[in-house]
């Protein structure tokens, strides 16, 4: 894990560990790299049940963080004397003398390659694809998820827990309105209304055709346009829909934010737009219906496990679709939100973290059944 470059993967690999912490009496090592080793011992330091063994590289280079993990993560393994090791982010070592549990979010790398070189898909099929042979037990993080594995990878549902994640109460906590104007003034938005987008520009979320809806629509409406996210290898699409405006100055682009100013952004959007074409959970869907924010998104993935009856959808994710449903939806009195948005926020309140941590333990005790019967649980 790169701390802050890999979205809701770190929130899922963070708030999960610490649901188990607080959960069971386990004792749990965390292998770190250079990265991400003072960062994990801050948050999670101070917890006796659980250390920080630290690895001597940097996950920024793919493949070297790939060679270390077949190489040098067995080595760690074995001398911590672990029972059970979880790898949480699509690839695990081939070789390991405990039995293991393989985190696979999504097959996002089989339904959408552009997102990825040629030689990171070659490599990451090959690296998940043996993964998921060799090891006792999968974790992903919807039933589109686990169907896409078994799909893809050659394997049963038999051996995959879908464990879904959650929205954190900080964007159910409404925000005072002079402290959610001074976060919004800080990231240099001064003006209201505005419609929210959260992600980064891969090719897959889809960011370019909401820019496109936006400029068809810019003549018509008053909101302004905040993208939150990181440019990546979809930028320049991106780029190229953002000169079509006569206006650039009425999109925001906003690239990191600390947890409590994205609360401040989702509830104080007028609507939350999540143009993604491929999501193994979609996890911004789930935190604007905890904020209490209309949503507007595609039926693409797994994002109708997410947001149910009580999001709106576009059938089809063109620019097109969405310039024709944001028309619509931007006149409706906020009034009539209210329904919705309750239900919304239910909604949203069945997705538990603690829940996460139960299924994930109940993982960890089947993979160590699976190796070795005898164990009755995880140390």
């Amino acid at each position: 894990m790169i701390p802050g470059e890999v979205g809701g993967s770190e929130t899922y690999l963070c708030e999960t560990l610490r649901a188990l912490l607080a959960q069971d009496g386990d004792e749990y090592v965390l292998f770190t790299n250079r990265e991400n080793h003072d960062i994990c011992r801050k948050r999670f330091g101070d917890c006796p049940r659980l250390r920080c063994d630290p690895l001597n590289f940097r996950a920024g280079n793919r493949y070297a963080r790939i060679v270390r993990e077949q190489t040098q993560l067995p080595a760690h393994v074995f001398r911590a004397g672990v029972d059970v090791l979880w790898s949480p982010g699509y690839t695990a070592p081939l070789f390991a003398r405990c039995p293991q549990v393989l985190s696979v979010l999504d097959m996002q790398y089989k339904s959408h390659p552009d997102d990825m070189t040629p030689l990171a898909r070659l490599v990451t099929h090959a690296l998940v694809y043996v993964g998921v042979q060799r090891v006792e037990q999968l974790l992903t993080l919807s039933d589109f998820s686990c169907r896409e594995i078994v799909r893809h990878a050659k394997t049963t549902a038999a051996k995959i827990t879908v464990t879904h994640l959650a929205a954190d109460e900080t964007f159910r906590n409404e925000i005072l309105a002079d402290r959610k104007t001074a976060i919004l003034e800080q990231m240099g938005i001064d003006r209201a209304p505005y419609l929210l987008c959260i992600a980064n520009t891969y090719p897959h979320k889809n960011v370019a055709a909401l820019v496109q809806a936006f400029a068809m629509l810019e003549s018509e409406i008053s909101h302004d346009l905040v993208l939150v996210g990181k440019p990546r290898l979809g930028e320049p699409a991106v780029q190229a829909a953002l000169h079509r405006l006569k206006n650039p100055a009425r999109v925001h682009r906003i690239a990191n934010v600390k947890r409590d100013s994205l609360a401040a952004l989702y509830q104080a959007a007028d609507l939350f737009a999540f143009p993604s074409r491929y999501e193994g959970f979609g996890l911004p869907v789930l935190e604007a219906m905890e904020s209490g924010t209309p949503v507007l998104t595609t039926r693409c993935g797994s994002i109708p496990e997410v947001g149910g009856d009580t999001v709106e959808y576009v059938d089809d994710p063109t620019a097109e679709a969405f310039a024709s449903r944001l028309r619509v939806l931007l006149k409706r009195p906020k009034a009539e939100w209210k329904t919705q948005i309750a239900r919304a926020k239910e909604r949203a309140g069945d997705f538990s973290w603690n829940t996460t941590a139960m299924l994930t333990r109940q993982a960890f005790s089947a993979a160590l059944h699976a190796r070795t019967p005898q164990c009755p649980v995880v140390r």
